[in-house]
C-alpha cells in the first residue's frame, strides 16, 4: 500500500487548494481587502498591532475607532500621546500603544508617511517584531514571507504531525512554515492560513470533514489532529497584592495618577496605589505609600485582575481631603470625566468598586483603619 506523500514533498498540494477555497470563504474584516487585492499598509499595519494577543471579535470596535478618528498615518502621527492612550484603553498590553504612537511620528514624519516594504526596514521601527513586519510585507505589499501566528503555528503542526510541545516547536514551525509558503499570492496565503485555524482547523473538536488540506495533512491520518500542537505545561501564576487609593476632594472629584512610562501599564494613568507583590501589605507599610495624609476607610471585597504572568488582587481604601496643591504626575478629576481618562482595565475595575461602594453604603459605616 502506498504512503501518503508528506506534505513538505509537494507543497503546491497545500497552497492551490488552499488558496482555491480562501477565495471562496475568506472571512470579511474591516482591514482587509478582497481575495486578490493589496492591501493598505496603513490597516494593516494597525490592525496587526491590536490583534498581538487579542481576538479579531475585541479588535473590531478598536479598529473602527481608531480609523475614524485617525484615518491615516499623518493624523495618528500628529495625535498627542494621551488620546492614543485613552483609546486604546481596555485594548492591554499598553506598550503596544505607545509603540504604536511612535511609529506612527516615525513613518509619518523620518519615513515621508511611507511604510517601508522589507520586513528589516519595518522591525526597526518601534513595536514591529519579526510576525508583524512579515505579515506586513506579505498582505501590503505582496512579498513572500513568512507569517507565523498561533493560528499558522496550529495549522502547521498537524499537516506535518509535529509532536514536539511548543514553546520549544516553534522554530521547526517556523521552518516548515517557510517550507510551505508559495511565492504567488503569498498575502493571501498568509490570510488563508489564518482563516483556517480560526475556522476550521480549531484548537478543540477541529473541522476535518470539511478542511481543504484534509489530504494532505499527516495529523488527520494518524488521528493526531485533535492532540496537536502539544504544549508543554504553563507555571502557576503567582497573585500579587495591594492597595489603590480612591481619594475625593470636597467637590468630589478623584486623584489620578499617570503611571511611570515605562514597565507594566506604563504612561497609563491609574488610582494611585502600592506597590504590587506577593507577600500582604500591614496597614504601616500601605500607609507609607498614600498618595496623601487622610482618615482611611477600606472598603468591603476586593478588585481581582489576571495579567498574563501573575493574578492580581487590590483592596481599595477611601478617603476624603481638602484639595492640596497638585501633586507630581498626579490630577484631579471629576466624576463625569473619569470615562474618558485613558484607564487601563484594572484601573476601571477599581473605579467600579470603589463607585459601587459609594452608592450602596454610608461612609461612617465603613470600618476605620
Amino acid at each position: 500500500m502506498k504512503t501518503a506523500a508528506s506534505p513538505l514533498e509537494a507543497p503546491d498540494r497545500i497552497a492551490a487548494p488552499l488558496l482555491a477555497w480562501y477565495d471562496r470563504h475568506a472571512r470579511r474584516l474591516p482591514w482587509r481587502a478582497p481575495p486578490g487585492e493589496t492591501a493598505d499598509p496603513y490597516r494593516v499595519w494597525l490592525s496587526e498591532i491590536m490583534l498581538q494577543q487579542t481576538t479579531v471579535a475585541t479588535v473590531g470596535p478598536y479598529f473602527a475607532r481608531f480609523l475614524e478618528r485617525w484615518p491615516d498615518i499623518e493624523s495618528l502621527a500628529a495625535a498627542p500621546l494621551d488620546d492614543v492612550l485613552t483609546e486604546w484603553a481596555g485594548l492591554g498590553y499598553y506598550a503596544r500603544a505607545r509603540n504604536l504612537h511612535a511609529c506612527a511620528r516615525e513613518v509619518a514624519g523620518t519615513l515621508g508617511g511611507r511604510f517601508p516594504e522589507t520586513e528589516a526596514d519595518l522591525r526597526a521601527l518601534p513595536g514591529i517584531g519579526a510576525y508583524t513586519a512579515a505579515a506586513i510585507v506579505a498582505i501590503a505589499f505582496g512579498r513572500r514571507a513568512t507569517v507565523v501566528d498561533g493560528n499558522v503555528e496550529r495549522v502547521v503542526a498537524r499537516l506535518c504531525a509535529l509532536e514536539t510541545p511548543l514553546p520549544a516547536a516553534k522554530p521547526a514551525l517556523r521552518d516548515l512554515a517557510d517550507r510551505l509558503t508559495p511565492d504567488v499570492r503569498p498575502g493571501d496565503y498568509a490570510q488563508a492560513m489564518m482563516d483556517l485555524g480560526a475556522t476550521v482547523c480549531l484548537p478543540r473538536r477541529p473541522k476535518c470533514a470539511i478542511c481543504p488540506l484534509m489530504e494532505p495533512c499527516a495529523a488527520r491520518r494518524a488521528g493526531l489532529a485533535e492532540a496537536l500542537p502539544r504544549r508543554s505545561p504553563k507555571p502557576e501564576r503567582p497573585t500579587r497584592r495591594g492597595i489603590a487609593f480612591w481619594l475625593t476632594d470636597s467637590q468630589g472629584a478623584v486623584l489620578l495618577r499617570r503611571r511611570p512610562p515605562k514597565g507594566l501599564l506604563g504612561g497609563m494613568t491609574e488610582v494611585p496605589s502600592t506597590d504590587w507583590r506577593e507577600a500582604p501589605w500591614a496597614e504601616a507599610e500601605a500607609l507609607a505609600q498614600a498618595p496623601l495624609p487622610a482618615e482611611w476607610q477600606a472598603l468591603p471585597g476586593l478588585v481581582r485582575h489576571t495579567f498574563t504572568h501573575f493574578h492580581l488582587e487590590l483592596a481599595v481604601w477611601a478617603g476624603r481631603t481638602d484639595r492640596p496643591e497638585a501633586l507630581q504626575d498626579s490630577r484631579w478629576v471629576a466624576l463625569d470625566l473619569l470615562g474618558g481618562q485613558a484607564l487601563p482595565s484594572v484601573m476601571r475595575k477599581v473605579v467600579g468598586h470603589a463607585l459601587k461602594q459609594a452608592a450602596s453604603e454610608n461612609r461612617h459605616d465603613l470600618p476605620k483603619l
